[in-house]
């Protein structure tokens, strides 16, 4: 019997897209961009202690082993032949710290994972999960701690005149980047110590741990990540795109543990055989592609001039902007960063980025926490049935509030309720809570840069719901344009990758995009109204700042010997009593 002829399709490319709750490998066809196939695998989340996030570097490695096996099954179903993969590109969760032996291969530590939201005065990290931040219903967001003391006594050493690690890397000094996580696990364990002593170890974020291993790991495997990766160590100087020896001394870190730095788009190695995959699925087949998952995002949107930006909405929502060749330094709480680098030879470009720490997450908290919704998606269907607040404002500073603000005194708090109030005006409420915070990461990029943002392209679980997309639109007075093809951060690291030097099958000239097929939301309320309902959010973001005045109140520590004088009076009058019922014989 004949064999089926396998589809032609020419060139594919392959993309792992690496998160916190997931991950997940994905084939496009390079001359069209559609997706042809997928796997995703779930990964664990582990909390050792309260207030610490970890993952297990193995088990996300053996995961993206699973979904190439899985994806490439797949596609022998659909008669597509898996040799006309020509390249594979990893994009990843930034920040996540992992420490490993270079003899062995065995993680020395687990993952250390990355808080959703950077500040430079938030007392605590919100970790989050998922890739490119997912849409609500997928994970918790949670608090690590551990890193804070070490950001404390970081911090004084540093003069208050001259904040050199903020104008080498364009970022506060924050429990959210891996040099302090890095730091965090050379004080406090003895394996990683031992290891460095030894000249054993390596260090990576998600990016350098997969590439390392997948290009032959003990057996010759590459050591390396991007600069968009490496820009978000605090570690890595932004301008002259080189680990910078000064950061590496301040935080004490070894120069020699960390990988050498690629630009994103470049042949790093070949696949190797891994006894985890069948037959040696895409043995040979280089990995040329790198970009941490926002970066990814930004150039899967195709945001590859000045001024243009997206918003990824999920648990959180990040905000990045191309500036373009020029670092553009915020003096409204944004961060800078490399946005990509997409060639060896290649310039780099800069991107402001905003984060907003909740936006899904109040999905999920109407959800689990007042049980006004039974799933994520039923808040659509509320807030369609009212079509507006009535007034009503929902300020969801959970945590404190965040860009622009970093104010940690604030707490969440719903205003404006009357008798009429129902949950269907709350739902609508939470919605347009994520529209004004984005407004206020938008405004502060445009005084930063200085050019209005003429529309706002979108991405991320959370952009299926119309209501909020179109509340979006109405909330900023601009359009916002979301792909038909809502994997945006794969399609990055894809593209990325099919343009490599040496690959050459996914040009990335203007004339050569695929033109994507776009939803665009239009404003349909007049400016004059959008301005009112923003000054009155405004408002109520006043009205929650100040509720926590001091660490201490919101402890929950029932102690009263938290009050010394109350302690000591307590203390006293139990030592009188004892000494008084001894005098007089009392049994």
């Amino acid at each position: 019997m004949a064999s089926t002829k396998k589809a032609v399709l020419g060139p594919l490319v392959g993309a792992v897209d690496q998160g916190t709750s997931s991950t997940r490998f994905l084939v496009f066809n390079s001359k069209t961009a559609e997706l042809l196939s997928h796997h995703q695998v779930e990964i664990k989340q582990e909390f050792p202690r309260e207030g610490w996030v970890e993952q297990d570097p193995k088990e996300i490695l053996q995961s993206v082993y699973e979904c190439i096996e899985k994806t490439c099954e797949k596609l022998g179903q659909l008669n597509i032949d898996i040799s006309n993969i020509k390249a594979i590109g990893v994009s990843n969760q930034r920040e996540t710290t992992v420490v490993w032996d270079k003899f062995t291969g065995e993680p020395l530590y687990n993952a250390v994972a990355a808080p959703v939201c950077p500040g430079p005065s938030v007392p605590v990290a919100v970790i989050s999960s998922g890739s490119s931040v997912p849409a609500a219903g997928t994970s918790s967001v949670w608090l690590d701690l551990r890193t804070q003391s070490t950001v404390e006594n970081l911090s004084k050493r540093i003069p208050g005149n001259n904040n050199f690690v903020k104008s080498k890397t364009g970022l506060p000094l924050s429990t959210y980047f891996s040099a302090v996580k890095l730091r965090w696990l050379l004080d406090n364990v003895r394996k990683v110590q031992k290891a460095v002593e030894e000249n054993r170890a390596l260090f990576g974020t998600i990016d350098s741990w997969l590439i390392w291993s997948l290009t032959g790991g003990v057996n010759g495997g590459v050591h390396c990540t991007d600069v968009t990766n490496a820009s978000r160590t605090m570690l890595f100087n932004i301008h002259s795109l080189e680990w910078d020896k000064e950061l590496c001394e301040f935080f004490g870190i070894p120069m020699e543990i960390l990988p050498s730095v690629r630009s994103s788009s470049e042949i790093y190695g070949l696949m190797k055989i891994s006894h985890s995959l069948k037959a040696g699925a895409l043995e040979g087949v280089p990995i040329s592609g790198c970009l941490g998952d926002q970066s990814a995002a930004l150039v899967g949107q195709m945001c590859f001039q000045d001024g243009q930006a997206k918003n990824t909405y999920g648990t959180g929502c990040f905000l990045l902007c191309n500036t373009g060749h020029k670092c553009v330094f915020s003096e409204h709480g944004l961060l800078t960063t490399v946005a990509y680098k997409l060639g060896r030879d290649k310039p780099a470009y800069y991107a402001l980025e905003g984060s907003v720490a909740i936006a899904g997450a109040v999905i999920r908290w109407l959800r689990d926490n007042l049980g006004i919704i039974k799933t994520s998606e039923e808040i659509e269907k509320l807030a369609k049935e009212v079509g507006t607040s009535y007034g009503c404002y929902f300020v969801p500073a959970f945590s404190g509030l965040y860009a622009p603000y970093w104010e940690p005194s604030a707490r969440g708090i719903i205003c404006g309720l009357t008798q009429f109030t129902n949950k269907c005006h709350i739902a609508f409420a939470a919605l347009e809570a994520v529209c004004f915070q984005t407004r206020e990461i938008l405004d502060a990029m445009n005084r930063d840069c200085g050019i209005p943002l003429s529309h706002l392209q979108v991405d991320g679980g959370m952009t299926s719901n119309k209501i909020l997309m179109q509340l979006q639109a109405d909330i900023l007075y601009i359009p916002v344009v979301k792909p038909s093809m809502p994997e945006t951060t794969a399609l990055g690291a894809a593209m990325a990758a099919g343009a490599a030097e040496g690959v050459g099958v996914w040009s990335l000239e203007p004339e050569d995009l695929s033109a994507v097929t776009m939803e665009r939301f239009e404003p349909q309320i007049n400016a004059e109204e959008s301005e009112i309902r923003y000054s009155t959010w405004k408002k109520a973001v006043m009205k929650s700042m100040g509720w926590v005045t001091t660490q201490s109140s919101e402890s929950g520590d029932p102690s009263i010997f938290c009050s010394l004088p109350l302690g000591f009076f307590v203390v006293s009058s139990m030592v009188m009593l004892i000494g008084a019922r001894y005098i007089s014989g009392i049994p």
